[in-house]
């Protein structure tokens, strides 16, 4: 018996120049051009103003890990996997995404908070996954 493939999002309209960017090679946020924060995840109101007035940008794919958690169960898809990383990273524009950390072991020991990060895109299905690696790790 097979293990189920590893999840895939489906993109929607609103999300759509998200993954578009992530097939690219490119994380994009979105930005209010009334308040000027950062938004993420895609919306189509900014939350901190309400504005309607949102557009799209390239962040430079940095980031810091800001928390995580180590799995040793694993999620559909994912037999064989465990232990893996679950973490919230911070980008610099100030918002923070879950994802998967990769090209670094599953210790604590290895995963200071604040360590600097780096996206890399993992085909799954029609969309481009971002997930992050230590920024000093090989590309």
């Amino acid at each position: 018996m097979t293990s189920p493939p590893k999840p895939a999002p489906v993109p929607t309209p609103e999300t759509q120049p998200f993954w578009d960017g992530c097939a690219a090679g490119e994380l994009r946020i979105q930005r209010c051009t009334s308040c000027g924060e950062h938004v993420f995840y895609p919306r189509p109101a900014c939350p901190h103003c309400h504005s309607t007035d949102l557009e799209w940008v390239t962040s430079d794919g940095t980031a810091t890990l800001h928390s995580y958690v180590i799995s040793h169960r694993p999620a559909p898809g994912f037999a064989g996997e465990t232990p893996y990383v679950i973490a919230i990273v911070e980008l610099p524009e100030g918002v923070r995404m879950m994802t998967n950390l990769v090209e670094v072991e599953p210790d604590p020991e290895k995963l200071p908070l604040d360590m600097p990060l780096r996206v890399v895109f993992e085909p799954r299905g029609d969309v481009h996954l971002p997930l992050f690696a230590p920024a000093g790790s090989a590309a």
